[in-house]
């Protein structure tokens, strides 16, 4: 029955012995119970082995004599008798899980004596020592120095003992360190000894409570992360799960250094390690639909700091459904949701101008809420049903007054919503499966409110049938469209740019400047009083998570036809929308073919292979009938090589210099060709010779894009041009008509360009590393303008035009949220990769060594090297299908891969 939540908060628990609690000793109605005696650092507590018996807890503050049998200093109040046991004589005891039932602890005032007999005699002499000098300290005035001296004798008894070798699972176990810490577990922490081997990670706490060992094996852990505990960077959090909220262990240790070298060894040690995902390649990951909602809020949470052993950081969710007084839900109507692009307490107009007026009027620093919207209290609020002794622990033993109980859903909603101090979101549990912390299943005396009303399960909207309906609507709710659309207004608030600043002002999201990491520097407080005083402060008060972005998140892609819903066990699954079978298109068919296709494109084959230029391949392309393929090169040549007789049927030579690249227009009659000779050149297939010349650059055209009549020609002479063309009759003589219809201005030679699906949006990389976006729908508007400092090779838009991806001379490939430019995923490359094909999830690279390299994006890792040229792959072509590949490189070859199912 004992549980460390009985102690007080910020107490430790030492030491334990057997031992029998004497009643009335001497007398008639003398009673023995035998138990266990705890020596606490603020307290007494004998736990009786009679679950009937309370529990009894004796504050050492109140203590007025111990008495012990070797002491015979008359006058000494610290002195006792020769009864052979421990005499506490108190002026106050709590009386705790009385007939095992937990309830408001009982307090008996007035003076008592407790006798306590240890089994072994021996002991008592330490003991008492022990009593007094932890007496010594709960009797000082001041909670720093009561503090300071608690944390001397910890720190004495740590440097007394060290890790019990013996309980190494294996003698051949390596040590690679050792050091102190303590076990964090919600409101309560337990020192002990941390050990790292090769093969484990161990915690052995100091009382062997609540067992001698803790272990965790190391090929098991899954996540490792370094927290913020009590606003110090000594945290370390572990888990052998993918996706679990509740960790395996929670460290807190002494110093930093101790911290970041466990991390390293057990970083180093583990196999499945994946610390190293960003809020960036979770957000790639939610917004593609690869997680639920759900699942990309607990990890942000988790990255920003939040754990469900820290109570003043637990996970912050937010209230999603507005509606709770309806007979049915109705989550096709926007009314039906709380807006998410403001805080809770800027969604009551009324209320958020008094608060207004308060803050204008308030001296610095100036803040908008008086309370916050996550803290140990509000979390105990909603799980008193599951987590009474939590409630407990962090209210002295009592329960929150039965009117001021989480007693209904609605209530609550309406509180925050005009509450002159209630401002909070909610946490994960509302989303979950586990719906008990709805329901009284413990029968706990949670009082009466005022009309007498005894305090039960908590009142459910209407449109809620029971607990587990209500939660399954909820989940519904956060994977809704709506939802899904607007819940990056929210991430922005609570983990993102509108966090902090100006930007917090003006969305009306300002707390007190100590909730915030920064807000204080406890090492630059020198007074212990003042230091304890301030840590309780914003322990209680509650934190605002790490901020992980400083640019606004962007939205949710929301499919076309698809919607996502999450199972019980917040697995995403695909549910296709209500179209009848004779509606289903041959796009669909195509979309799966290509799914496919990438699913399976680590099983391309090399099928044949030619050299058929004097320099390296610049451009490929191929006609919808797929007989011949067109190439140009470095050699200044366009060649026309058919794939049927395995043979070059045109080669034609338009100036001396380089082709940069080539491309066909619709029909197929027509072949375009850039030039190192700043020109663009026109070649009709039907009749064999040049055509036209369109002489549009003051440098060599480096890239060329043919989209709904349009010509996209970027150049050296840092400019994009934007061309109508109108094509001329193949069977007379007149030539293409060209006009200019808008020119891109860069500061620098324009190496790539790509525009999106819907032919709207054009994106440009520069020699210096800077993409530019344009709507091209306007032709002169530049959207947004981003640096990388890297000369860009190529780049393209993902399908759903939200993304880029890029390559340069970096090694690195990096997914850019077009938006808002936000560089959302880097990978690192051993070589250049000079040319690409993606899908969004998986990369087709042709590397500087020669090799196709095939890349998990998500997991950021090659996972297929498939040999190919004997230089670098220079150009990459692939057909709608995504089945058929056609590399070139500066081996003068052109290799032709199928995908061999």
């Amino acid at each position: 029955r004992f549980s460390l939540l009985l102690l007080n908060l910020e107490e430790y628990y030492f030491e334990q012995h057997t031992a029998n609690h004497i009643i009335n000793k001497g007398h008639k109605d003398e009673r023995k119970f035998r138990g266990s005696l705890k020596i606490c650092s603020k307290s007494i507590i004998f736990e009786p082995d009679d679950n009937i018996q309370p529990i009894i807890k004796i504050p050492l503050r109140d203590c007025i004599s111990i008495k012990a049998p070797e002491d015979n200093e008359a006058n000494n109040p610290f002195t006792r008798d020769t009864s052979g046991g421990i005499s506490v004589l108190c002026s106050q005891v709590f009386l705790i899980k009385e007939r095992n039932v937990i309830a408001p602890y009982k307090t008996i005032r007035g003076r008592t004596e407790h006798l306590f007999q240890l089994d072994v005699a021996g002991k008592v002499g330490d003991v008492v020592q022990t009593l007094h000098q932890l007496y010594r300290a709960s009797c000082l005035d001041k909670m720093g120095d009561q503090a300071a001296m608690i944390t001397a004798i910890l720190q004495s008894r740590l440097a007394r003992s060290s890790f019990d070798k013996n309980r190494f699972q294996s003698i051949s176990e390596t040590l690679h360190m050792e050091c102190k810490a303590e076990m964090v577990t919600p409101l309560v922490t337990n020192p002990g000894h941390v050990c790292v081997t090769d093969a484990n990670l161990y915690f052995q706490p100091l009382n062997g409570y609540p067992k001698p060992v803790v272990q965790i094996t190391l090929q098991n852990v899954r996540r490792i992360y370094k927290r913020r505990h009590g606003l110090m960077p000594l945290g370390l959090e572990v888990f052998c799960t993918e996706n679990d909220l509740c960790s395996d262990i929670y460290l807190k240790f002494y110093s930093y250094q101790d911290r970041d070298e466990v991390y390293f060894l057990i970083a180093t040690y583990i196999e499945n390690h994946i610390a190293e995902h960003t809020a960036e390649s979770y957000m790639l990951q939610w917004q593609r639909g690869h997680i639920s909602n759900y699942q990309y809020l607990l990890h942000l949470n988790n990255l920003a700091d939040r754990s469900c052993n820290d109570l003043s950081q637990y996970p912050v969710f937010p209230w999603i459904i507005a509606d709770y007084s309806s007979s049915v839900l109705d989550l096709t109507k926007p009314e039906t949701f709380r807006d998410l692009s403001k805080p809770v307490g800027a969604l009551n107009k009324e209320r958020l101008d008094r608060l207004l007026t308060r803050y204008q009027e308030m001296p610095e620093p100036k803040f908008m809420y008086g309370s916050h919207y996550s803290s140990p209290g509000y979390v105990l609020f909603y799980l008193v049903r599951v987590a009474p002794e939590y409630m407990l622990c962090l209210q002295n033993g009592k329960f929150d007054h039965a009117d001021r109980m989480f007693n209904s859903i609605a209530e609550t909603w309406k509180n925050c919503l005009d509450g002159a101090t209630d401002f909070k979101e909610l946490i994960p549990e509302f989303y979950e499966s586990d719906p008990s912390f709805l329901v009284n299943s413990l029968k706990l005396d949670l009082g009466k409110r005022q009309g007498g009303k005894i305090v039960e399960d908590v009142e459910l909207p209407p449109w809620a049938s029971g607990p587990d309906d209500f939660l399954q609507k909820s989940q519904e709710a956060l994977e809704s469209q709506y939802v899904s659309e607007h819940l990056h207004e929210w991430i922005d608030l609570i983990f993102g740019y509108k966090q902090k600043g100006s930007e917090a002002v003006a969305a009306h999201n300002v707390f007190h400047p100590l909730t915030y990491e920064g807000g204080v520097d406890l090492n630059s407080i020198m007074d212990p009083n003042e230091k304890v005083a301030l840590l309780t402060q914003i322990l209680e008060f509650g934190q605002t998570p790490k901020q992980l972005f400083t640019t606004p998140h962007p939205q949710r892609i929301i499919p076309r036809l698809k919607s996502l819903s999450r199972t019980l066990s917040h697995s995403v699954s695909i549910t296709e929308s209500p179209v009848s079978p004779n509606e289903e298109s041959f796009e669909d068919l195509t979309e799966e073919s290509i799914t496919l296709a990438w699913n399976n494109i680590a099983k391309l084959k090399l099928d044949k292979q030619y050299k058929i230029h004097k320099e390296a391949i610049t451009g490929i392309a191929v006609p919808c009938k797929g007989s011949s393929v067109f190439t140009t090169s470095q050699d200044s040549t366009l060649k026309m090589f058919s794939k049927e007789s395995k043979t070059i049927q045109r080669s034609v030579s338009f100036s001396n210099m380089a082709l940069s690249s080539c491309l066909i227009l619709p029909g197929d009659t027509t072949v375009i060709s850039s030039s190192w000779d700043n020109h663009i050149y026109f070649y009709s297939v039907a009749f064999g010779r040049q055509q036209d010349i369109l002489m549009g650059h003051d440098d060599a055209v480096s890239k060329i894009c043919w989209r709904d009549g349009r010509l996209y020609s970027a150049s050296w002479d840092s400019t994009v041009k934007v061309w109508h063309c109108v094509p001329g009759e193949t069977l007379s003589n007149r030539k293409h008509h060209f006009e200019l219809l808008a020119e891109l201005e860069h500061d620098v030679s324009v190496n790539t360009i790509d525009l999106n699906a819907a032919n709207t949006i054009l994106a440009s990389g520069t020699k210096d590393g800077t993409i530019s976006v344009w709507d091209v729908t306007t032709a002169t508007n530049q959207i947004s303008k981003h640096v990388f400092f890297v000369c860009f090779f190529a780049f393209f838009f993902c399908t759903d035009s939200r993304h880029l991806l890029s390559t340069g001379e970096d090694c690195c490939f990096k997914v850019i949220d077009v938006q808002t430019g936000m560089l959302i995923s880097s990978v690192t490359t051993d070589e250049p990769q000079r040319c690409f094909k993606w899908d969004g999830n998986t990369i087709l690279s042709g590397a500087q060594s020669g090799e196709l390299l095939i890349w998990d994006l998500l997991g950021g890792k090659v996972t297929e090297r498939i040999k190919g040229h004997t230089g670098p792959v220079t150009s990459m072509w692939m057909n709608e299908q995504c089945n058929s590949v056609i590399t070139g490189g500066e081996d003068k070859q052109i290799m032709f891969w199928k995908l061999q199912y």
